[in-house]
């Protein structure tokens, strides 16, 4: 559980900020927004079979971290500090590229791109672009459906299809740009976690 919910926040925050009429096209706009949009913040709640979890991210260019019951994550664009409730430990990694794509808000919306059949949803919800994406090689995820804001061009929901036939749904609320984020927001802090809490490097 806690993969997939790093997984999800992370893929669908590279796009968070656009989709419209021609899927490409708006998957380069959406890397050209996100990079030129600064700081970005976001509360989140994710559903599934397993139940809810609700936390928040932040983002600036490659940077981003995420906070939540289940996950606690710095990346500063080079190392990355994950703490997981299950292990009692935070592990310190220096991420691959295609580690990246799943977790990268821009290498993620690149890899959407290049990686996924894109269309329009046959049933658009009220007030939305509904777009639906396939991926052309088959792996955890058999597909994804997205609901972006016509006004705002913000994502709203979005319904994650696996191949194991789980779905998992997530919406984003609350956004802000242009927000000014220290570069310490993105490297690890230890009040986030327990006291004594270990601390593994694995690079």
């Amino acid at each position: 559980m806690r993969r997939i919910t790093s997984v999800l926040i992370f893929a669908l925050a590279g796009l968070a900020l656009a989709l419209a009429q021609k899927p490409a096209q708006v998957l380069d706009k959406a890397v050209a927004v996100i990079d030129g949009a600064g700081g970005v913040t976001a509360n989140y709640t994710l559903t599934s079979s397993h139940g809810n979890s609700n936390g928040t991210f932040a983002m600036s260019g490659e940077k981003f971290r995420v906070l939540s019951p289940e996950v606690k994550c710095w990346f500063d664009g080079n190392d990355q500090w994950a703490y997981s409730p299950t292990t009692g430990e935070v592990n310190i990694t220096t991420p691959t590229a295609r580690e990246l794509q799943m977790t990268n808000p821009l290498a993620a919306a690149r890899a959407f791109k290049k990686g996924c059949k894109l269309s329009k949803a046959k049933r658009q919800a009220p007030g939305m672009h509904t777009i639906v994406l396939i991926p052309n090689e088959r792996g955890d995820v058999k597909g994804i459906t997205l609901d972006i804001d016509r006004n705002t061009y913000l994502l709203r929901t979005a319904v994650f299809v696996m191949n194991n036939g789980q779905h998992f749904a997530i919406t984003l609320t609350n956004y802000k740009t242009g927000v000014a984020l220290p570069a310490s927001t993105f490297t690890y802090d230890p009040s986030q976690v327990p006291a004594g809490t270990e601390v593994v490097d694995l690079r």
